[in-house]
């Protein structure tokens, strides 16, 4: 991979994989399976991409099969091991999936050279973050359960989390069978169901910022909240999850809140032309995101490092459609710890 121990830096990035699957093996009912020239088309297209990250820990979502990530990141130059997707699993013990891989909905993993500590996921929303969703009722659930992983990094524990949030695509109702229950064409229903996938995001997003509440408070080691968080960073659910902001009026908030890598890189101020991660409706955004702990800002008297540098590969967001391998840039940062 990329830097001898000496150097105590590393690559972090993310990206999302576009229904990454075994091939042969339906997914979605209303799409088709991959036939093994289209895995082996997608697998070379989505390695050829992240080779140019060099990353030495990727967060990923949209993966369905643990067995395709596995090969991506054999292709990359890890080891087995390094992976980690348990509800994606193809491993037949698993207790999440009994080895059928994602159900429904994909699955998010990480791939990391460094030692792994441990492993858990957030299925259930806080109960303090629970709210109702129009017409459905609590939301008490991640639809895509977000995977933590602590990990040795030269010595270091840092803890990674991903996420991949409810999108803004509108949440229509459905009956048991999948049957629309609703008129797709009425424009005030249309507004209902995209208020349910942001009452969603919302729950998601406190959720997540409650964990890391826990995870942060009173303690120096680091964490980094990275993913497909499907709004961009100043957003309202974006902050629910970083609270970048409440430092600028109580800076004991440095210890809990999270810092847009972008921001407080040490080379900042080219990247803001050309950062975007999405095309949505024609227009570019950045809606995968990479924060930070005050463990990484320079300034602070907890540092143990800092972001060198966020770099954005999304030159092939430029190609056709047909031609994208996946469909979101790729965010990665470096990071250099203190000797």
């Amino acid at each position: 991979m990329v830097n001898n121990d000496s150097d105590k830096q590393f690559y972090i990035a993310t990206a999302n994989l576009l229904n990454f699957a075994n091939p042969n093996r339906i997914y979605y009912d209303n799409a088709p399976a991959y036939s093994d020239d289209e895995y082996e088309h997608k697998l070379g297209g989505i390695s050829s991409l992240l080779a140019k990250a060099n990353a030495d820990i990727i967060a990923v979502q949209e993966v369905w099969d643990s067995q395709a990530l596995t090969d991506l990141a054999v292709s990359l130059g890890f080891k087995r091991e390094h992976v980690v997707a348990p509800l994606a699993s193809n491993d037949v013990s698993s207790p999440h999936t009994q080895g059928k891989g994602a159900q429904n909905t994909p699955a998010v993993g990480i791939i990391s050279r460094f030692k792994h500590l441990e492993s858990s996921l957030l299925t259930d929303i806080e109960p303090k973050a629970v709210i109702d969703i129009p017409d459905i009722g609590p939301h008490q659930h991640f639809n895509r359960p977000p995977l933590i992983l602590r990990v040795d990094a030269y010595g270091q524990p840092i803890t990674i989390v991903t996420a991949h949030l409810k999108s803004k695509r509108a949440f229509f109702l459905r009956d048991d069978k999948g049957h629309l229950l609703e008129d797709m064409d009425d424009p005030n229903i249309r507004v209902r169901a995209k208020l349910r996938s942001l009452c969603m995001r919302a729950a998601e997003a406190a959720s997540i910022r409650m964990s890391v509440i826990e995870r942060l408070h009173h303690t120096q080691e680091p964490l980094i909240l990275l993913g497909d968080m499907n709004d961009v960073t100043g957003s309202v659910t974006t902050q629910l999850m970083a609270e970048t902001g409440e430092v600028n009026y109580d800076k004991s908030m440095r210890d809990v809140a999270l810092f847009d890598a972008a921001r407080i890189q040490a080379r900042y101020g080219w990247m803001k032309d050309v950062a975007y991660t999405h095309i949505y409706q024609g227009m570019p955004e950045i809606i995968d995101q990479l924060f930070v702990s005050e463990e990484f800002l320079p300034d602070s008297k907890y540092s143990l490092g800092q972001v060198e540098r966020v770099d954005y590969f999304n030159d092939h967001l430029k190609w056709d459609y047909a031609d994208r391998v996946i469909d979101h840039g790729i965010i990665r940062a470096k990071i250099k710890l203190n000797d």
